[in-house]
Order: structure tokens, then sequence, then C-alpha cells
């Protein structure tokens, strides 16, 4: 049975930086957000034409996406892990040390440009709407960074996608001795997990256990950064093919979005290692009030057939008939994708 655990993991060597040469060196997972925020940024100027989004409101959008981002991740990290900061609060600036929120990202993005809109004469769902598949598949390609640093690590586990250490240095706040393939971080309570190349344990430090109480094992730990990357990309399927085909109710896609993400966190939060405030994360408490709001919503918009504006179908040329002595001419038709 231990065999058949082993053979039923996934498992890689993590890697800190990518480094050229002695002096340069990159992070994975910066590097790979920056790719995921520009392929988002990409695909959401192609999406954006039929939504009415003209090119200069969309470059002001992602310049505003990408500064409220920034702020909101780093704001939002600093606001629920404040007693990592008090004793410097200076070092809640240093942004480049690592921590961030993707919750506190969205928020930040969100919150820039719900005032930034209004400039371009834009509905705050015509906007978000078109942003909604591109933050997926962002979500989805910035993972990917994640993954290769080995950070949002969970609980132990031994089910079938469980996570083994293979060397290197674990992302914050695991500490490792390579040389032993052992690395381990002190979580709130008196707990601590220790991870090493062919097994998990989580123990509670207590008197008379000099080595810890084990109150859980496993084969690996879970991975939360493959599950978000998993859902995530899902999730880009079902908006690419179902809202972005067909006209929809405005504000429909938005809604989706964010409930069946913030469903997402507080299912993997539910096995992750971070500060707890109470029973839940701060991303859960987050995405439960996201949930709740996004279904009470829809709920309403349901209950009241509340009128609004459709997602137009995509624009298509077709060739005029021209009459007798004129030229054939282009002319704009409205069809919906079959």
């Amino acid at each position: 049975m231990a065999a058949l655990s082993v053979l039923a993991s996934v498992g890689w060597p993590v890697i800190d930086r990518f480094r050229l040469g002695s002096s340069f060196a990159i992070s994975p997972h910066g590097l790979f957000i920056a790719i995921g925020f520009m392929i988002g940024a990409w695909l959401f100027g192609r999406i954006a034409a039929a939504r009415g989004i003209d090119d200069r409101a969309v470059n002001s959008i992602v310049l505003w996406s990408l500064i409220g981002a920034i702020v909101g991740a780093r704001f939002f990290y600093v606001l629920a892990h404040w007693s990592e900061f008090s004793a410097k609060p200076i070092e809640a600036l240093y942004i480049w040390k690592g921590g961030i929120s993707l919750l506190g990202g969205i928020a930040g993005a969100t919150i820039a440009n719900t005032i930034n809109i209004r400039r371009f004469g834009l509905r705050f769902f015509q906007v978000a709407d078109a942003l909604t598949a591109p933050l997926a598949l962002g979500i989805t390609i910035g993972r990917i960074g994640d993954l290769i640093i080995g950070d949002h690590l969970g609980r132990p586990t031994s089910w079938l996608l469980a996570w083994t250490y293979h060397g290197g240095t674990l992302a914050p706040p695991f500490t490792c001795q390579t040389n032993a393939l052992l690395c381990s971080a002190d979580l709130q309570g008196g707990y601590q997990e220790r991870i090493r190349d062919i097994d998990a344990q989580l123990v509670h430090i207590v008197a008379g256990h000099p080595n810890g109480e084990v109150v859980a094992t496993g084969v690996g730990v879970h991975q939360t950064a493959l599950y978000d990357m998993i859902l995530a990309g899902i999730l880009f399927a079902i908006l690419w093919w179902w809202f972005l085909k067909r006209p929809r109710r405005e504000g429909m896609a938005t809604l989706l979005f964010a409930a069946y993400y913030g469903c997402c966190r507080l299912l993997e939060d539910s096995v992750r290692i971070d500060k707890r405030f109470g029973p839940l994360t701060g991303s859960q408490w987050t995405a439960l009030a996201v949930v709740i709001l996004c279904l009470s919503l829809a709920v309403y918009f349901g209950v009241t057939k509340r009128p609004g504006e459709t997602t137009p179908p995509r624009m298509r040329l077709r060739r005029s008939r021209a009459g007798p002595g004129e030229e054939p001419r282009m002319a704009d038709q409205t069809v919906s994708e079959p």
C-alpha cells in the first residue's frame, strides 16, 4: 500500500530563482505572473471590441489594472499578516521580498477601474464581463510560477495528487536543509509541518514530546497552487465557450467568475497552510463574502427579471449585393456564433 501511495503522487525539485551567470536572477513566481498578465491583457484587447470598448479605453484599463493589482495584492497580504511587519512597518513596502494576495490583487484592480472606466462612459459589467476569461487564463498561467518555487503547500496527504519534495529551497514560511531533503515550517497554535523526500508530517509541539506529537502524516502534501491552476483552467474554458460565443445578460459572466473562483478558494484554503482568523483564512473570509454577494445578485436578477444590457454577439462582415452600375461594398452584419 505504501508503494502504491508513492506511485500515486507528483513531485519535482523546486527552483527558487532562474539564474543567468553569477549576478542576475529572476523569480519564476514573478516571471509567470507577468506572462499571465500580458497574455490576459492581449486577450482582453481582442474581446473588448465586441463589447464596445475602444483601444484607448483598453490601454487605460490595462494600465490601471496593473497599478491596482500591485497595490491591492501587497496591501491585503500585509493586512492579513500584519504581525509579521509590526516590528518593522517599512518592510510592508518591500514587495520584492515576496508576500502578495491574488484576491487582493483582483480587488485592487477592480477598485482602480471602477473609477477609471467612468471617464470613457463605460458600464462596470460591460468591462468586467470582457475581463473574466482573460483573468481566468492569467491565473492559470501565473500558477505555473507557484508550482516551480513550491509555494502554497498544504497539509499532509496521500491522495492521488499528493506533492512530494525532491529538493530545492521551498518558499516561506518553510526553511530547508537541502542536503538532508528536509523542510519545516512553524505554524499557528504550536504546530509545525515537516516535509521530507519520503513523507510529510504535521506535528504539535507539546511538553513531554521533544520531537512533537504527530497529528497527521502522508506521502506528501496538498499542492493548492496545482488545484487552483486546474480549476482556473476549467473556469476559462467555461467562460470562453459558453459566455463569449453567444449573447448573454450583462453581468452574468462576472457573477459566474466571482462565485466559481470564490468557491474554489474556500475549498483550496481548507487544506492550505496559512494564517487563520477563527476557522478561516483571510482569503476564505473574502471569498465567502464574494460568493454570498454574487449569489444574492443572481437571485435578485432572476426573481425581479430586471431588464438590462446583453453582451453583443460578434460582428462579422458580409458582402452586400451591388445594384446596376454599383460597386460591391462591405456592410456590418450582426450574427450569433453557432
